[in-house]
This record gives C-alpha cells, sequence and structure tokens, in this order.
C-alpha cells in the first residue's frame, strides 16, 4: 500500500508548477498528508566596483527576496489547505535548486516530490538543464512532474471500447 504523509511541491511561480501544485494539493488532500511549498530563492549578491572589484553578499536583500517569496507561496494557499493539510511555505536559498530541493526532501521524510517541468529540449536544454531532471535522478523519494499545458486523464469507457471491437 501506498502511503504519503508527506508531500513537497516545489515551485518556480511558473505555468508548470502552477499545474504541480494543484496536483500536489489534490494528492495531500486524498491521502490526508502535510503539503509543503518550496521555492528555493537564489543567492543574492552585490558587486562592488572599484579598486579590486568584487561581489558580497547583500544580507539585506536577500532578506527581501525571500521574504516576497514566502509571501508570494502563503497567497497560493487558501485557509483549508493551513488547516487542514498543515500546508506551509518553504523558502530555500541556493544557487542549485535541484540540490536544495533533493536535500530539503533528504531531511525531511518527504514521501514524494511534485514539480512543474518546462519540456525544454534540444540547445535549451543542454545550455540550461532540467532542475526537473536532476531532482528526479537524485531524489530519495518518488518524483512526479507535471507539464503545462495540463493533460487531462479520461479512463475508456468499457461500452465504447467494447463497440469498437
Amino acid at each position: 500500500m501506498i502511503l504519503l504523509k508527506n508531500i513537497l511541491v516545489a515551485t518556480d511561480f511558473s505555468e508548470a508548477s502552477d499545474a504541480a501544485f494543484e496536483y500536489g494539493r489534490e494528492l495531500a488532500r486524498t491521502f490526508e498528508a502535510q503539503l509543503l511549498v518550496v521555492h528555493v530563492t537564489d543567492n543574492i549578491m552585490t558587486p562592488v566596483f572599484g579598486g579590486d572589484g568584487f561581489v558580497f553578499a547583500d544580507p539585506d536583500l536577500q532578506h527581501d527576496v525571500e521574504a516576497a517569496a514566502d509571501r508570494r507561496i502563503d497567497a497560493m494557499l487558501c485557509d483549508e489547505d493551513r488547516a487542514l493539510l498543515g500546508a506551509r511555505p518553504v523558502v530555500l536559498t541556493s544557487n542549485a535548486p535541484a540540490y536544495a530541493i533533493v536535500d530539503y526532501a533528504s531531511g525531511h521524510d518527504i514521501d514524494l516530490i511534485v514539480m512543474g517541468t518546462h519540456g525544454r529540449g534540444g540547445v535549451a536544454h543542454l545550455l540550461m538543464g532540467s532542475v526537473a531532471e536532476r531532482v528526479v535522478r537524485t531524489a530519495p523519494c518518488p518524483v512526479l512532474t507535471v507539464r503545462r499545458p495540463e493533460h487531462e486523464f479520461v479512463l475508456p469507457d468499457a461500452l465504447a471500447v467494447a463497440a469498437r471491437a
């Protein structure tokens, strides 16, 4: 029997991740699982021009970016999500989103990761890689990827199949 207690939905706020969020929410409701919605922000670095020209971390700007992501995730969640699913936002900071997602899943007993995929191919895939692909390859649990546009799955009608036979 499949038992899901903790479902992680990774979001980059794209259409594909919005679709993944809906799948994750429905699965969490079906299995009465906790729903964690994770967004990974980049490390914010500020260039300093002059003498040596170096880059330093800007903690105030980093905090603002993380707070904005937290508010955006919180806006996705309804009161029912919070009450019934224990849904909450999780904002991580890393320049390697796939690693951050897998690391979080490994340390928090995640049973399923749900995430969107953009379906880029060819040169775009070679240049940019795929966060979803890296997560699928390295995650400690099953990963459900959702591609936008969403496809409707319909079971065949037994009578219609029999009529064609």
